[in-house]
């Protein structure tokens, strides 16, 4: 456990998903696993206490993968730690009336963090390069000019967009958010696991969706296109990492310990000192603050 390193994970170079592990196969209990993880979520915690006072910086974790990855349970676990008030998530499902009535980003700005928070995207504006790849025809709700039908979107498109998504994370990296992007890397075996395990579990029956089992036809197709949008979109700036999520347990403690050692690169994270005039007339406020 103590040998996992997050640049192990962290997209520098092309890759190949089918050359990836889904699973680090570590020899560990998940009881020694959640120790590990609860050292690293107060650590977390203290942090962003002190971000909250810097005020110079926020954070936006965005978590991308296939249904069933843990996206959900990661944030429950890894951010339960956090003062509620120094985290805000925001899961991002099909484009409602107003959102498809502004351009595709214009929704995941309004949700950015303010400077001294974390915002977590589960689900993020790369489900706009994601499912639409998958689904094109979706993008003809966005009502663009000269795309009129399917046959309109060419590859030129998606090299645009994936430009402008580019261009969006630069803008938000040269303005304070500090970024990191976090890809859930399952196998399509455990996938069908968890999915089984939503219909015989009687507790876990609100999760299932029929929509689900459909997406699941469309595997290949997902893999190729989020290879695609990881290769051309992580960069030193807003990088993307890979994490082995058929252990939920270890995927979880991977992810906070990336957050906090990217964190520790920010080493003017400090909180602020009072300046030398108001430290120099302490004993005058205690002297009022004893009269009153």
């Amino acid at each position: 456990m103590n040998s996992i390193n997050p640049d192990d994970f962290k997209v520098t170079k092309s890759i190949r998903l089918s050359e990836i592990p889904t699973n680090l196969f570590i020899d560990s209990s998940d009881a020694d696993k959640e120790e590990k993880l609860d050292k690293v979520q107060l650590k977390l915690s203290a942090l962003q206490d002190v971000m909250y006072a810097h005020n110079k910086y926020g954070v936006l974790i965005c978590l991308q993968g296939m249904d069933t990855s843990g996206k959900d349970s990661l944030i429950r676990e890894v951010f339960k730690e956090f003062n509620p008030r120094g985290v805000v998530v925001h899961s991002f499902k099909t484009p409602n009336s107003t959102e498809l009535e502004h351009d595709y980003l214009w929704r995941h700005y309004l949700a950015l963090p303010e400077k001294g928070k974390f915002a977590v995207f589960n689900r993020t504006h790369y489900e706009n390069v994601l499912v639409t790849r998958v689904h094109p025809e979706y993008i003809l709700n966005e009502n663009l000019p000269g795309i009129l039908s399917v046959d309109d979107i060419k590859p030129e498109f998606w090299k645009n967009r994936f430009e402008q998504i580019n261009n969006f994370e630069n803008h938000l990296t040269q303005n304070g958010t500090i970024v990191l992007k976090f890809y859930f890397h399952m196998s399509k075996e455990e996938q069908r696991k968890r999915l089984l395990r939503r219909l015989e579990e009687v507790e876990h029956h609100w999760k299932f969706s029929a929509g689900d089992l459909k997406e699941r036809e469309h595997w290949e197709e997902y893999m190729k296109y989020y290879e695609e949008a990881i290769n051309t979109t992580s960069k030193e700036n807003a990088p993307w990492y890979i994490i082995p999520a058929d252990d939920k347990e270890m995927a979880r403690y991977i992810v906070a310990k990336i957050i906090w050692e990217e964190m520790q690169k920010h080493t003017d994270i400090k909180e602020p000192e009072l300046d030398e005039k108001a430290k120099a007339n302490f004993d005058e406020y205690k002297k009022m603050l004893q009269k009153q």
